[in-house]
């Protein structure tokens, strides 16, 4: 019996909504990177793109354990000597709440050309609304 290999024309892509109230950062955006994988799939194939469409509303409201709120720092360099910039979890917050989750996702899905397509189907609002309702999605079971 010869093992079966999912086409890219085969796949066939939902829709799912996350509302994010509530939820602990880190367990909603496993379940998110899983969805937009596809590893919740029968067909999934680690170098096809057999994920889904995730959007997540309200992104402002996410929690987080601990003292992240005030520990938690990301990173990123200008690429000049000195050039280290730290940002902390509350001024990310405060100014582009939507990238708390991004940054979470973008952290589990794979690296390279396969994972900037199965990030571009991630879709992050700050508030409950959100552009996407002609597509009907449907609540993901978090």
């Amino acid at each position: 019996m010869k093992t079966y290999h999912s086409k890219p024309a085969e796949i066939e892509r939902k829709w799912y909504i996350v509302d994010a109230e509530d939820l602990i950062l880190g367990r909603i955006a496993t379940k998110i990177a899983t969805v937009l994988r596809g590893k919740h799939k029968a067909i999934f194939s680690p170098h096809l793109d057999t994920g889904d469409f995730v959007v997540v509303v309200n992104a402002e409201k996410v929690r987080l354990t601990g003292k992240k709120e005030q520990q938690k720092t990301y990173f990123r360099h200008t690429g000049y000597p000195g050039g280290e910039i730290f940002t902390k979890v509350a001024q990310v917050r405060a100014q582009h709440p939507e990238r708390i989750i991004e940054h979470a996702v973008k952290g589990m899905l794979p690296r390279g050309p396969l994972g900037r397509r199965q990030f571009r189907k991630l879709k992050v609002y700050a508030g409950p609304d959100h552009p996407h309702e002609a597509q009907h999605p449907e609540p993901l079971n978090a």
